[in-house]
């Protein structure tokens, strides 16, 4: 598997789309999307690495997945 940080935002994605298929990424808030960031099994990055920027592109490209 893989080792994912916070540059590597589209596998972040889909990540997250293939874990929670039942979460819609449009709605979720910065800091549970970190906390679900941060949570997944081949995250490797510093949790206090990631800014509001980081977290918009993981959300775009998860609602791009989720379509």
């Amino acid at each position: 598997m893989q080792k994912i940080d916070w540059i590597d935002v589209l596998d972040i994605a889909i990540e997250l789309y293939d874990k929670f298929p039942e979460v819609d990424p449009q709605w979720i808030s910065f800091p549970d999307l970190h906390q679900k960031v941060c949570g997944l099994e081949n995250f490797v990055g510093d949790p206090k690495r990631s800014n509001e920027k980081i977290l918009e592109a993981i959300q775009m490209h998860w609602i791009e997945e989720s379509q």
